[in-house]
This record gives C-alpha cells, structure tokens and sequence, in this order.
C-alpha cells in the first residue's frame, strides 16, 4: 500500500467580505488614513486626463492656407480635373443636341451614347434617301408644272390662230362704184350674213348679187356684188377692213 503524500499547497477558504471588513477595521483602528473610503471619492477628470501621444493640429479657418498654392502638383492636379469635368460636360451636350436630330421614336426611352452613335449613323442614309426622293418629287412637279404651261400656251397660240383665221374678207373694185366682196367665216360664227347686209346698206352699198356655199370643216364662203349708190366713195381696203372688224367683234363672244 502507498500512502498518500500530504498536498503540495494547503487548501483554504477565501474571507468573506465583512469579515474582511472587520479586520481591516480591527487594524487600522483610528487612523484617519487608513479609515479613507476610496470608493466614496470622485476622481476628477484632470486628473486621469493624461497627456497624448499625438500632436493635435491648430485648424484656424479664418486664416487662409496657402498650401495648395504652394505645392505646383496639387495645382497641375486642381487645373486637370476642372479641364475633365468641363469637357466631359461639353460632350455630354454635343451628344444631347445630336440625340435630339433623331425622329420622335427613338425619344421613347434614353440611349446611351454608343447607342446614340450608332443610330445616328443609321439614320444619317435614312435622311439622304428622304432628300434624293423629295428633290426628285419637286423635279417632277416642276416637270408637270411646265408641261402644263407649254401645253396651256400652245392652247392658246392654237385658239389664237383659229380665231385670227375665222374669217378672212377680200374686196376688189371692178368697176366705177362697183365692188366685190368674198368672205370665209365658220359656221359658229354669230355674226349672221343678214346683219353684214344691214351694215353695207347703211355706208351706202347696194347689194346686186350674193351667193354663199359650205365646204368641208364648217366653212362658209360668201360672195357680194355691192354698188356704190350715188356719189360716194369707198376705199377697198377699207372696205374690208370694216367687213373683217365686225365678224371679229362677233368672234371675241366665242367660247
């Protein structure tokens, strides 16, 4: 059998705190030292304020600083990013203005500016197409706009023309006092043959003969054996030119 070796250390209990207290009141006895109660004392922040490590800055921003302008770095630095922040800005409204060329649909929501790009240069054919239609759209008009003037003028050169030839009078003398008179007219004439007598009555001319005959394209010929009654004189051009006044007058009313 082994017998049991006394412990190392010896086991003990741990005071308890008035007992503690007692004795500590048994020792100090009326000491006022060792009767101070630390724990019914203040500790004033002045005194557990302990000096720093670390330097403090005096920050006055009343004064102004002159480091920056002191240091080229920082200024080259300031100057570059003011430049950037101003050309980017610039850009930005370049790309809105260009944004702002394309048609109401691409409005409908926000591209962004490779696609801004992109569609703009898209679109750029799309506008010339419009434009080479558009210029060939007015050369049309332009086109049909004259050949309707040239068409509207040889219209009127051509009614011109028809109605200068309406009626054509010829007048000759044959004799003293004595006249014959052929006129070609159109049928749609509305001077009628019996008024024309009615005029060469009242200059003095006696009609003793008169024929008239039609011929194709509506032409109508008549011929007139006119005397001059007593002393009277006529000229023959002006005869006709009496004769060819009254059947244009006449002619001004066609339509």
């Amino acid at each position: 059998m082994l017998a049991l070796s006394p412990p190392l250390f010896s086991t003990f209990e741990w005071p308890l705190e008035d007992s503690m207290i007692h004795e500590q009141k048994n020792c100090t006895g009326n000491d006022p030292f060792m009767n101070y109660d630390y724990r019914e004392t203040e500790t004033p922040d002045s005194v557990l304020c302990f000096p720093s490590s670390q330097p403090q800055i005096d920050l006055d921003e009343s004064r102004p600083s002159n480091t920056i302008s002191g240091d080229p770095a920082m200024v080259k630095k300031l100057n570059h990013n003011a430049s950037e922040c101003h050309r980017r800005r610039k850009l930005n409204s370049l790309y809105s203005s260009l944004r702002s060329l394309l048609p109401e649909t691409d409005h409908t929501k926000k591209l962004s500016i490779p696609n801004t790009v992109s569609r703009v240069l898209k679109y750029i054919p799309e506008l010339q197409k419009q434009v080479e239609g558009l210029i060939q759209r007015k050369e049309e008009i332009l086109s049909s706009i004259s050949r309707q003037g040239d068409q509207t003028h040889l219209e009127k050169q051509r009614k011109g023309a028809i109605r200068s030839s309406l009626s054509t009078v010829s007048a000759s003398q044959v004799d003293n006092g004595e006249f014959v008179i052929q006129i070609c007219t159109f049928q749609v004439n509305k001077s009628p043959f019996s008024e024309v007598l009615l005029n060469l009555e009242v200059d003095g001319l006696q009609v003793l003969n008169a024929s008239s005959f039609a011929s194709v394209g509506e032409r109508v010929f008549y011929n007139l054996h006119l005397q001059m009654k007593g002393t009277q004189r006529m000229e023959c051009d002006a005869l006709s030119e009496k004769l060819l006044s009254l059947y244009e007058t006449k002619e001004v009313l066609l339509p």
